[in-house]
């Protein structure tokens, strides 16, 4: 029976866990990030497929099904595995994806490389995408495109099934034109999304970002605009704007665009926190770290992530600060990248080398001010460190959301806390009541911790409630909800077409 939303993403849509000599598919133990907010649209249609990848060996038949049917909590749905092999991989996302298109997208076109990369690849596993899309959807059906790793993927179901209404979304930033326009595939990466229906972003600004780079590169019939919510325009920070695109036309046709940022499970959170296994788990944590000041900060290995530039501020602080010793313990989160992300391992090495040098200058045999884990950690967990921690600081150079700023705020629901968060993280423009803070300056990432430290608890409750209603009101299901009436409204133009 064929699907009448068909969603695109290289990721499965669950974890798969050997046990007894038997591979078994368990829901994704974290309830947020991409894949579980995905999953919550399998409930609200007739009938979901998913397009993934999986590893397969070379010039061999795989050993797995590639059509699988998956019940779960979210509902039932298809998943389609298209067999990968290492080399494919590596070049199609290790290489291709985080080497070349990764930097740009970031804005660091000093660490743009493409040396190793091999577009013909990219192109060709885009191409088994769209193909495998195409396959799944009934007539008229929207086919859910999401990230720049599948950027091809619309150009080639065009081509294959015109019926079909073509949605995209970016989970990462999108720079302008003046960036994106290094890479030497641009024209083909442009040309495939303007085939889409909708294209849609996190914030304006990545909106704006795009209708910049279409304007640099083609002749425009049309372009229209609205003003940005209140909630989102963040006037007078990096990424703010007064005005976002709601569509664009070129040679004739009409690209949708729209800039949403998705939300977290803020209630699941909250159910999370009150559970008293985890009470008992977050004053556990309170007690072992004594009295002091706990910071956490949540992320992976990646030099757009800011982490280098928060350990040299910490390090700043303990020297300004040595009243300090003793009393504040940063925690720190970085999860080392998959094996054969090369682009990532001098990131590693710089956290690992700077954590020590911190705890080798400041600590002593009863005290270190910084403790390093690059393994991750379970979801329950990491929301009760949320909870027993007095800052959370996120300061990345460059974010397409962050997810995890909305975590921190759900956890603490309306209680003493202070989030510092990157004018650079998309999530930003929303959370008016963090400290926001410029990462690229020294003084003003010292200033911001300081008044972390020093903020009083009635000034971190008045801002962690208005942050709490923020993040509750646009949770996970308003996101969702906002995308299904896009859905319906393309699934509208469909039957005006007919």
């Amino acid at each position: 029976m064929a699907s009448s939303l068909v969603i695109v993403y290289h990721r499965q849509p669950y974890e798969e866990h050997v046990e007894g000599g038997t591979t078994v598919l368990k829901e994704n133990a974290s309830p947020n990030g991409i894949v579980p907010a995905l999953k919550g649209f399998i409930g609200r249609v007739d009938r979901a497929s998913w397009i993934a990848w999986k590893k397969a060996p070379a010039g061999r038949t795989p050993r797995f099904e590639r059509r699988i049917t998956v019940n779960d909590s979210y509902g039932s749905y298809e998943v389609v595995r298209l067999p990968l092999t290492s080399e494919q991989i590596g070049e199609f996302y290790h290489v291709t994806s985080k080497e070349a298109l990764w930097p740009v997208l970031n804005g660091f076109p000093s660490m743009y490389s493409s040396t190793n990369t091999r577009w013909a690849t990219f192109r060709e596993v885009n191409r088994r995408f769209a193909q495998a899309a195409c396959e799944e959807a009934a007539p008229g059906a929207i086919v859910w495109i999401h990230d720049y790793n599948l950027w091809l993927v619309p150009r080639f179901v065009r081509e294959m099934r015109p019926d079909l209404r073509l949605a995209f979304f970016h989970h990462t930033p999108f720079p302008g034109p003046d960036v994106f326009n290094i890479l030497p595939w641009r024209d083909e990466i442009l040309d495939s999304l303007l085939d889409c229906d909708l294209v849609g972003f996190h914030i304006p600004r990545y909106a704006r970002n795009f209708v910049a780079v279409v304007q640099s590169l083609r002749e425009v019939d049309a372009l229209e605009q609205r003003p940005v919510e209140p909630e989102l325009q963040a006037t007078g920070t990096a990424l703010s704007e007064p005005v976002t695109p709601t569509a664009i036309t070129v040679r004739g046709r009409t690209v949708r665009l729209d800039a949403f940022p998705i939300g977290t499970h803020a209630r699941l959170i909250g159910r999370i926190i009150r559970k008293p296994e985890n009470v008992a788990r977050v004053a556990k944590i309170r007690r072992e770290l004594g009295g002091e000041k706990i910071i956490v900060s949540i992320g992976r290995v990646d030099y757009a992530k800011g982490t280098r530039e928060m350990l040299l501020t910490f390090d700043r602080l303990l020297q300004r600060r040595p009243e300090l010793h003793g009393k504040v313990r940063l925690l720190v989160t970085a999860v080392a990248a998959a094996a054969g992300m090369q682009v990532y391992r001098r990131a590693q090495q710089d956290i690992e080398q700077l954590v020590g040098r911190i705890n080798g200058h400041h600590g002593t045999l009863s005290w270190m001010p910084a403790l390093l884990s690059t393994t991750p950690m379970s979801f329950e967990e990491t929301v009760c460190y949320y909870r027993a921690a007095d800052i959370c600081w996120i300061t990345p150079l460059r974010d397409g959301l962050n997810l995890v700023a909305k975590e921190f705020v759900a956890a603490h629901a309306n209680e003493n806390g202070v989030l510092v968060l990157s004018e650079f993280a998309g999530a930003a423009v929303e959370m008016g009541d963090a400290v926001r803070v410029n990462p690229y300056s020294i003084s003003q990432m010292d200033e911001a911790i300081d008044r972390a430290l020093d903020m009083p608890d009635a000034e971190q409750r008045a801002r962690m409630q208005r942050l709490d209603r923020h993040v509750q009101r646009y949770d996970i299901g308003y996101w969702t909800e906002h995308v299904l009436e896009l859905f319906a409204q393309l699934r509208g133009e469909c039957t005006q077409d007919e």
